[in-house]
């Protein structure tokens, strides 16, 4: 269970999100309020436009009670920054997008590069008039934060973004409150919030992509550890004698299977002859992707297959070493790679499985993300909310 409990308004301000309009009188059962003193908080919350009236409820057998919803002037950005792309959605206060945009980007082209194209996004959605004022942005980025100062710290596939002074930049340039937090962090926020996770207190979210992370979310909250790099099992040593990792070690599981790791292995398979299906593909020109291996897959060939379950398998055997340690109920597999679909899912639930206790295992479901592409921005979003609803104290 979690060891603090949010005030009255906060909860309140997340019930209107979660759920919609709801009357004064169950509000004040559900929050166990006196009437005055929730009057009080609703009153003060419609002044700072936080909250609106929103007619009347359906009665419950005496004085019908007034509705309150969340004020329809709330917006939140929400902002997930991968290696190679940038997706940006603004919302309403239910954390319904009522803009977004997707584009290609390339994390290394800095932090300033980047955060403009962010906020070139965000002004073209003002002037086309979806939103008059920002309440909060939530950033997400593809590396270790520190979440308490803002600023991403010393991330291996983001050269000058070292102690880059995000919040500080995007609070600055919209005026409104900013949080950063690691894109695995905020994936499992935002599945936890609507997806697969949903209501599930003690779950792992693995993002496989160009990185791989961790989001630990025990007793209903995030851990992030003593200084925000919790979870960071990408660079966990799988293979001393395995290749050289962008962080500067051998044989890190991010470089064994990841996004780079396994175009590298497939661009080795199709020049070897070893994967037919590769080879066809390099021929036909581009370079070989995630993509290409799931569908070589499908289609049977056998080195695809086996690279798949290779990558699964070294996934699942780090799984299984958290699995004991942390004992969680769920585990959730989400990012690019997870478009490899269910080769590589029954892999890591056969290495998770096997290699761990029947115990921990034996109710412990192993999952593909609901929110897919989606999960980053949602929990982006569940963030800026929290910031945006803390102001209201």
């Amino acid at each position: 269970m979690r060891t603090t409990v949010d005030p009255p308004y906060l909860r309140l301000l997340q019930m209107l999100r979660d759920e919609g309009p709801i009357s004064r009188a169950e509000l004040a059962d559900r929050l166990e309020l006196t009437r005055p003193r929730l009057l009080a908080e609703v009153e003060r919350l419609v002044a700072a436009e936080y909250v609106a009236e929103a007619g009347m409820a359906a009665s419950r057998g005496g004085r019908r009670s007034t509705l309150v919803e969340l004020h329809p002037r709330l917006h939140f950005a929400a902002v997930d920054l991968g290696a190679s792309s940038i997706d940006v959605e603004v919302t309403n206060g239910r954390l319904e997008p009522v803009a977004a945009y997707t584009e290609a980007a390339d994390i290394r082209s800095g932090p300033k590069a980047i955060l403009h194209r962010v906020n070139e996004l965000l002004a073209k959605a003002r002037a086309d008039g979806v939103y008059d004022r920002l309440d909060a942005i939530g950033i997400g980025v593809p590396g270790p934060v520190s979440f308490r100062d803002g600023v991403p710290v010393s991330p291996p596939i983001m050269p000058g973004w070292d102690r880059f002074p995000v919040r500080e930049l995007m609070t600055r340039e919209h005026g409104c409150p900013t949080v950063v937090d690691n894109d695995v962090n905020i994936m499992a926020i935002g599945e936890r919030h609507g997806g697969v996770a949903h209501s599930v207190d003690d779950f792992l979210f693995i993002k496989i992509g160009t990185g791989i992370g961790c989001g630990i979310h025990l007793h209903g909250d995030v851990y992030r550890g003593t200084d925000g790099c919790a979870g960071d099992i990408g660079h966990i040593q799988v293979d001393p004698q395995g290749p050289m990792c962008s962080c500067g070690n051998v044989g890190c599981l991010e470089a064994l299977f990841s996004g780079v790791g396994l175009a590298r292995d497939a661009l080795a398979a199709a020049r070897s002859g070893a994967s037919p299906a590769l080879a066809e593909r390099l021929a036909a020109g581009g370079p070989l992707t995630a993509r290409d291996v799931a569908d070589g897959a499908a289609e049977g060939d056998v080195a695809c297959i086996k690279l798949i379950r290779e990558g699964g398998h070294r996934i699942g055997s780090v799984l299984a070493a958290l699995v004991s340690f942390s004992n969680p109920s769920m585990i959730v597999i989400g990012g690019g790679l997870a478009q490899l679909g269910h080769i590589l899912l029954a892999e890591i639930r056969s290495a998770v499985y096997r290699r761990s206790l029947p115990l921990a295992t034996g109710n412990l479901p192993v999952v593909l993300s609901e929110l897919g592409a989606r999960a980053g921005v949602t929990g982006a979003a569940v963030l800026a909310s929290h910031v945006a609803f803390e102001q209201a104290s």
